[in-house]
């Protein structure tokens, strides 16, 4: 495989990249996906993050901001994963159950209702000025947004601090709609919690959060989807 860095990148609107098996990516810093732009992931490819890069961010993350699309339909024997640097993926012994918070998470944000005053958050784990850290649809929620797919994917040592007491979940959904289609998840030891939802109706089915170092499944801001068949331990 070659290896291919993506660092402190942005997905512009109208852009669709694909991230392809035949390459190991290495992502340095927050990457988005902004408003109208889609990222595209193979089944089976490999996604490594580093816990400090030196570019200013305190860990590295995938955001999928509010009209941002990704598409990552992986399989049952050719799964799609997310793990940090340096994890030897022929080596199963190598970074264990204790090894949490080596780099940040993935984060999906929609444009479905919330409980809050404002119908509008700013997510955790991203800086509070930056505005494709927004979620929800305020006064005018879409409860069947769609934010793309996720089914067959392994998030592995996340949870990175980007500040004090703000750490990033291994997935986190803020206002994401019922379009969206979040199946067959493995989160593995991270440090805070394996799901967070804030607000949103999004549902989902097959999720496994194992060694997480907070909640296992976490629900905040009025979320209303449904959930079948969750592991935790």
């Amino acid at each position: 495989f070659a290896q291919v860095t993506v660092t402190d990148a942005s997905i512009n609107a109208g852009e669709a990249v694909t991230w392809t098996a035949n390459n190991e990516f290495l992502m340095v810093g927050l990457i988005y996906v902004e408003a109208g732009a889609t990222l595209n992931i193979e089944a089976g490819t490999v996604i490594k993050a580093v816990q400090n890069p030196t570019n200013g961010d305190n860990t590295s993350a995938l955001i999928i901001a509010r009209d941002g699309k990704i598409n990552a339909a992986g399989r049952p024997n050719n799964p799609i994963i997310f793990t940090a640097q340096g994890d030897d993926l022929n080596d199963p012994n190598d970074l264990g159950p204790d090894q949490r918070g080596r780099w940040g998470g993935i984060l999906v944000l929609g444009n479905a209702g919330l409980n809050t005053t404002s119908g509008v958050g700013q997510i955790e784990g991203i800086d509070p000025n930056e505005p494709r850290g927004q979620y929800g649809g305020g006064s005018s929620p879409n409860d069947a947004d769609n934010s793309g797919v996720l089914k067959y994917v392994s998030i592995r040592h996340g949870g990175a601090l980007i500040g004090p007491g703000n750490e990033i979940n291994g997935l986190t959904m803020g206002g994401v709609g019922t379009g969206t289609v979040i199946e067959n998840i493995e989160v593995y030891a991270n440090l805070d919690d394996g799901y967070e939802w804030f607000g949103g109706t999004v549902n989902g089915k097959y999720l496994a959060a194992v060694f997480c170092g907070d909640d296992a499944f976490d629900w905040d801001e009025g979320y209303r989807g449904s959930n079948q068949f969750l592991f935790a331990l």
